[in-house]
Formats: C-alpha cells, sequence, structure tokens
C-alpha cells in the first residue's frame, strides 16, 4: 500500500532533485487521476437536483409510507439513471489518500540510531556506523524505497529533509512554538496560504450556486469555513504534507474554473437547468407544506421520520383539544370518574358534584343544583351515598394511659370522674 506512492516520490525526486517539488508531482499525479470521478460526480449531483420537483411530488404523495416512498424514489432513480451515491466517491477517496501520504512521509524520514551489534543491520547501516565519523544521535533510514535509489541514498544518514529552505520532516507547531521567531513565522504563513487557498476554493462552488441555492445560509458558511479548518490543523502534521495539499488547492481551483465552464456556461447547460428545477422544486414544497429540507437530499430518511413524529403530535394535540371540560365517568358516579359513590359532607350528605352549587331548601338548608340547566338522563339511576366511616385515631404515644391508681381528669361539673375498673 505505502510502497507505490514512496516509489513515485522517489521517481519524480530522480528527475528534479527537489523534495517539495517530487512530492507536488505527486498530489498533481493524484488529482489528475481523481478528476474523472469528481467531473461525474459533480454531473450526477446536478441530475440529482435536476430531478427535485419529482422528487418533491413524491415525497408530497406518500408522505405517510416511508417505504413506498423509498421505492418510487428507487424507480425514479433508475428511469433517469442516476446514482445518489455517485458525488460521495471523491470525498470517499481523500482520507485514504491522507493516510498513505502521512504514512509515506514519515517514512521517508523515518529515524534510527547507530546499535551496538551492527551484524544485522543492513550495509548502508554498517558502513555509516562502523566509519570514521559514526553520527552520535538520530538519522534518516528511508523505509518503503530502494537503498539504490536517488532519494535513498539522498536522505540515508542525514537530519533534515530541506527544500526550499524548509525542512519537511518537521511539524509546522514545533517552528512555530521553538525560540526562532523568524523560522516560525515562515511555516505560519505556509499554513495560512493552504487555508486562503481552501477558502478560495470553497467561495467558487459557493459562486456557482448564487442564482438558486441548494443549501441554506448556515450550511453555506460551515461548508466554505470547514476546508479552513482544516489547514489550521496541518500545523500539526509533517511540513511535506502542507506542500501536498497546497499542490491539490491550486490544481482544484483550476478544476473549477474548467466545471463552470462546462457544466453552467449557458441557460440550456445542466447546471443552469439543475438551479432552475431546484427553484421549482423549493416553491412546490411551500405551496403542499412538505418538508422545508434543501438540498438534493432534502426529503430522505430523516425528514421522512421528522414529518412522521410531526403528525403523531399533531394528531395527540388535536385528540385532547377536542374532549370537553368534564371527564365522561364524573356526570354518571356523582363527580368521582372512577365510578365510586361521591364522598358525604359535614351534614351526612353526599357532596355536590363539580360544577353544582347549593340551593335553598323547603328546611332551609343548602341543596345542590348544577349549574346548567339541562336534565340529567332518566336513564341514570341515582346513587345513594353511603356514609364512610371514620378511620380510629391513635392517641399520641407521650399521653399517659388511664389507670385505677390515677386520678382521672374532671368533668364538665368540676369533679373528678369515677376511676375505671381494671380489665379482666
Amino acid at each position: 500500500m505505502f510502497n507505490g506512492p514512496a516509489w513515485l516520490v522517489s521517481q519524480f525526486y530522480s528527475l528534479t532533485h527537489n523534495y517539495a517539488t517530487a512530492i507536488g508531482l505527486v498530489a498533481l499525479t493524484v488529482m489528475i487521476l481523481v478528476t474523472p470521478l469528481t467531473l461525474k460526480s459533480t454531473k450526477g449531483m446536478l441530475e440529482m437536483q435536476r430531478l427535485q420537483p419529482e422528487m418533491k411530488r413524491l415525497q408530497a404523495q406518500y408522505r405517510g409510507d416511508r417505504q413506498k416512498l423509498n421505492e418510487e424514489m428507487m424507480k425514479l432513480y433508475q428511469e433517469h439513471k442516476v446514482n445518489p451515491l455517485a458525488s460521495c466517491l471523491p470525498l470517499l477517496l481523500q482520507m485514504p489518500v491522507f493516510f498513505i501520504m502521512y504514512r509515506v512521509l514519515r517514512g521517508l524520514s523515518n529515524p534510527t540510531t547507530c546499535a551496538a551489534n551492527t551484524k544485522n543491520l543492513a550495509p548502508e547501516m554498517v558502513k555509516l556506523c562502523t566509519g570514521a565519523n559514526p553520527p552520535t544521535g538520530s538519522f534518516f533510514n528511508p523505509s518503503y524505497i530502494s537503498h539504490s535509489s536517488a532519494l535513498f541514498k539522498s536522505l540515508f544518514g542525514k537530519h533534515e529533509m530541506l527544500a526550499l529552505g524548509l525542512d519537511l520532516s518537521k511539524r509546522p507547531a514545533a517552528f512555530i512554538a521553538g525560540s526562532d521567531f523568524g523560522k516560525g513565522l515562515i511555516y505560519a504563513t505556509l499554513v495560512v496560504v493552504l487555508g486562503l487557498l481552501y477558502f478560495a476554493q470553497q467561495k467558487m462552488v459557493a459562486s456557482r450556486a448564487a442564482v438558486s441555492p441548494t443549501m441554506s445560509p448556515t450550511q453555506a458558511k460551515l461548508m466554505q469555513y470547514l476546508p479552513v479548518v482544516f489547514a489550521v490543523f496541518q500545523i500539526f502534521f509533517l511540513t511535506g504534507l502542507v506542500i501536498y495539499y497546497i499542490t491539490q488547492a491550486i490544481f482544484r481551483i483550476g478544476q473549477n474554473f474548467y466545471i463552470t465552464r462546462r457544466f453552467y456556461h449557458g441557460d440550456e447547460s445542466l447546471g443552469r437547468q439543475a438551479q432552475a428545477a431546484g427553484a421549482r422544486a423549493r416553491e412546490e414544497a411551500k405551496a403542499n407544506g412538505t418538508d422545508k429540507a434543501v438540498g438534493a437530499g432534502g426529503g430522505g430518511m430523516f425528514a421522512q421520520a421528522k414529518r412522521e413524529a410531526q403528525a403523531k403530535r399533531e394528531a395527540a394535540d388535536a385528540a385532547r383539544k377536542g374532549g370537553t371540560g368534564t371527564r365522561p365517568g364524573a356526570a354518571r358516579t356523582g363527580g368521582r370518574p372512577d365510578g365510586r359513590p361521591a364522598r358525604p359532607g359535614p351534614s351526612g350528605k353526599a357532596a355536590a358534584p363539580n360544577g353544582a352549587k347549593p340551593t335553598a331548601s323547603s328546611n332551609g338548608k343548602a341543596a345542590p343544583e348544577s349549574r346548567k340547566s339541562a336534565p340529567a338522563p332518566a336513564s341514570v339511576p341515582e346513587v345513594k351515598a353511603e356514609p364512610v366511616a371514620s378511620k380510629s385515631v391513635t392517641p399520641p404515644k407521650n399521653r399517659p394511659t388511664p389507670s385505677p391508681n390515677r386520678p382521672q381528669r374532671p368533668t364538665p361539673s368540676g369533679r373528678p370522674g369515677t376511676p375505671k375498673a381494671p380489665k379482666k
């Protein structure tokens, strides 16, 4: 996996005898190989965007049936020969290339030291360590390349990988945090240049969607500044990797000029048709009340799940608002929703149900009267209230228990009561 890219670096170094130029030529080679996939993914993305009106109609038609919606979406993709995953291929290829180039550059600057026993070492190592002036510290012993290559011979036994006055084997953070401010400023400027190139590249991509943008302003800003954040993190990687990505960013800017010329030139171009279709799709979505997601993927599985959850919440709210203020069981059981009779009031009679007010009866006492004048249903039998026996109250523990030897409390007449006889 790492021998191929390392061999490519070695071949370009044998032609240029410059580390930075060799790394830059490797970056150009990778971009040239990926360009057909990038153009194909761009075309597929625009074709997907051109199908947005049909996609929105399907979403409105099968709003409550996710499985049927996915089936119709797949039929639509097959009918127009569109692959929704085609636009992801260039993005998926970037991460493996990043790790491969990082490992290759680390292998080219692989540090080692002279061992005490040199029997099992390579002949170059034995010759260097047993010579007149053997190195005392660590030095480079490149990996992944042939020992007979010009790149190996130029790096073996060295401590630096110098190109254009920069040590490509060190991290920019090591120089920025070092004592040499001038050298640290040079490496910091290199990272700033990478961030500016990424910003210009994303600005060109956003300008192509200026007529009818396919994403929200927040998403557009995020996509525009995310590569800049990635450039800032390059201070913690090798400087050779920064050179690699600077070369790729310059190539992508030229690639974006070509894409704009090819897909967005003229009103009948694929890009202009996709932009117009995106505008119509958003208008239809607003008119139909479908989800407000934007972009080519704004109506997928997550948007459908969101719509279903919203529909359930609206149905639950409608069910709660549609009920009356009194519960059904309360009218049939005298104010108790669980079917039990009402508890008696202080006078021993059943308490008035909820919503009733007392009125004067013939004997002068208050009688319950309903607020509403509607008579009670004739089929509902009258429920008689039953008195509820009160529970016995246990006297406090600190109160003394009556005994025959202790005088009792005085009676209402003021005399002490007769002691009670003890229980047998």
